[in-house]
């Protein structure tokens, strides 16, 4: 259990990190019928005839009261450093007291309302709209230029985005599968939950991994489909970001990931930033804000 000062810190930190006012986008694209899927546009604040496009995929554990619009100080701090952006909706869980929004069952008896992601939804989601990005980006910020694209998402989003750059070695057998990789500079996953079982042992954000999976019965068999750990090496290049003293997601998380992408042959950068929790990476006024944003500037420009 973390100390009362740590605690207190945590909490100060989340309540600077959703202090900001949402940030209206610029423009605002759908790549489905359902209302969750739409991706909010950031044009670059510079004069720049063309700069490179990041594509955020926000966090919130998957649930539902967790929506892109936490993330925009975010996108509009991309922005401001001559950035085009692209926030990501994706369709996340609903509450378990509603028959049909989740068929995940809660897994051990602390498990928090709503429930985590919706399978294969919330999967379904991520894929559709990455497909979509390239048509709708041109429509949306003409100055983006898709050759020099970064993938980059906090928490939950840190998984779906390392998610994303991985379809290519995904199962043969899986909807989401695509031929070739990506054409992305890199991912910049921060803080992400990168290894599904790591995190199910140290019982990260209320066992979301295992609700976003379906529950314990189907845990295991969809951990291929799904973890990112599982789907390794992807030959793109990775870096994740992560506070060292995050109570939300433990560093050990990302450090089994980065173990794994070691003895794949194919090792992924890992910045810990110490003293730093979970919520001052997509933090404006934080420093470990910046922190992630050089990160992304390194593999973009």
């Amino acid at each position: 259990m973390p100390d009362d000062a740590a605690a207190a810190r945590a909490a100060a930190e989340e309540e600077s990190a959703f202090s900001h006012p949402p940030v209206e986008p610029d423009a605002t694209a759908a790549y489905g019928d359902h209302p969750d899927q739409v991706i909010d546009f950031y044009g670059p604040r510079t004069d720049d005839p063309l700069v490179p496009l990041v594509v955020v995929l926000h966090g919130g554990a998957w649930r539902a009261p967790y929506d892109r619009r936490h993330i925009s100080p975010f996108a509009e701090f991309l922005a401001r450093r001559g950035f085009a952006v692209a926030s990501v909706e994706y369709r996340r869980g609903g509450d378990p007291r509603v028959p049909g929004q989740n068929t995940g069952s809660a897994a051990g008896p602390a498990a928090p309302a709503p429930l985590a992601g919706r399978w294969p939804d919330t999967f379904d989601d991520v894929a559709a709209a990455l497909d979509a990005l390239p048509d709708l980006v041109r429509a949306a910020v003409p100055r983006a230029d898709p050759g020099r694209t970064v993938l980059t998402g906090h928490s939950a989003g840190g998984a779906l985005a390392l998610w994303a750059a991985a379809r290519h070695v995904l199962p043969a057998d899986a909807p989401w599968r695509v031929d070739r990789p990506a054409p992305l500079r890199g991912v910049v996953a921060l803080a992400p939950i990168a290894d599904f079982a790591v995190a199910e042992r140290l019982d990260t954000c209320g066992h979301a991994a295992m609700q976003l999976l379906g529950g314990e019965g189907t845990f295991a068999a969809r951990r291929p489909y799904a973890d990112p750990v599982l789907l390794l090496p992807t030959g793109i290049a990775t870096t994740l970001v992560h506070g060292g003293a995050d109570l939300t997601v433990p560093r050990a998380v990302a450090e089994s990931y980065a173990d794994a992408t070691a003895e794949a042959g194919e090792p992924a950068g890992l910045t810990l930033l110490a003293d730093v929790g979970h919520f001052p990476l997509i933090d404006p006024v934080a420093d470990a804000c910046a922190v992630a944003v050089e990160e992304i500037a390194q593999l973009a420009w």
